[in-house]
């Protein structure tokens, strides 16, 4: 369901500035302009689709160890990403003005691609934000089309109704909402970035210990469960023994998850909004931990400084 809020707030975010833009070059007289913001509006897009492809089948070329450590590093990039979108949002309280101040500055340029630059820009750089944070979002818990399709259609039907029937929507509160939602969706995908460099080999695993002792491997908790592993299956009883606890469900007899293992059905939801992980290694917690109190502290003193 991340996805849903995600596209909701992309798809209304462009609405806005499209809206701004197109209200501004209307009332301003400036009729022959609006189809160069059109023009590049639609180009953006275009160019958005390119990209999704480009970018998947780069994705897609990789394998193993690198196919963890570069799925790694897209989520931490993400999550900074959504982490700079949150706070730029909070600080820019007159984005109406700016924006506004922008096509001014573009039709006096006498620069003929002016605004068709300024909506493409602002389009495409929401096209590249979806892009980034649906893959993230995919790699940890799977894309669903469906809540992503109601976002987008929600988004483009609260601009209409903004911008084509006049209806006030107290934007200011719902961007607030959002953000402290999207903290938690920022920490969480920083969070998974770290665990598939764990899982990449590029972090070490950290907490726990590992033994041999009668041929096997004997893996210990820090909370003292112990395991045993053959001799050749290091890197699992590492891995095993990183973890600080597990309070995962045993699957169901049909092979299926329960309701409140971090892949079933409502474990999954919280896995989604929150950064939920049922068994999390001590590097993960303690990273989730930080994330989230830097980014509180960030949202609140910088993000939100100027209220």
């Amino acid at each position: 369901m991340a996805e849903l809020i995600i596209m909701f707030r992309e798809v209304l975010e462009a609405s806005l500035i499209i809206g701004i833009l197109y209200t501004y070059l209307k009332k301003s007289g400036n009729n022959s302009s609006i189809k160069m913001l059109w023009g590049g509006v639609f180009s953006a897009i275009f160019v958005s689709i390119i990209a999704s492809i480009i970018f998947q089948m780069i994705a897609g070329g990789f394998e193993g160890n690198a196919s963890k450590i570069f799925e790694g590093i897209i989520m931490i990039i993400a999550s900074i990403v959504l982490t700079t979108m949150i706070i730029w949002m909070a600080q820019n309280k007159n984005i109406s003005e700016d924006l506004k101040n922008q096509a001014k500055e573009s039709l006096s340029s006498g620069f003929k691609y002016g605004i068709f630059t300024l909506a493409f820009v602002a389009v495409f750089r929401e096209g590249v934000e979806i892009i980034l944070f649906l893959y993230a979002i995919g790699i940890k818990d799977g894309i669903s089309v469906f809540p992503s399709v109601i976002g987008s259609l929600l988004g483009l039907f609260a601009g209409y109704i903004i911008f084509v029937q006049g209806v006030k929507i107290p934007l200011k509160q719902f961007f607030n909402v959002t953000s402290v939602f999207l903290i938690f969706v920022a920490a969480g995908m920083l969070t998974y970035g770290v665990h598939e460099l764990e899982s990449g080999g590029v972090i070490p695993y950290i907490g726990g210990e590992t033994q041999i002792e009668d041929d096997n491997i004997v893996a210990t908790r820090v909370n003292g469960d112990t395991k045993s592993f053959s001799i050749d299956k290091e890197k699992k009883a590492k891995k095993w023994a990183s973890r600080i606890w597990d309070i995962n469900p045993k699957k169901n007899l049909d092979g299926s998850y329960p309701m409140l293992h971090d892949k079933g059905s409502i474990g999954g939801l919280f896995k989604g909004f929150f950064g939920y992980n049922g068994d999390p290694s001590l590097i993960e917690f303690i990273t989730w931990l930080i994330s989230m109190i830097g980014l509180n502290v960030l949202y609140q003193k910088i993000g939100r400084k100027k209220e």
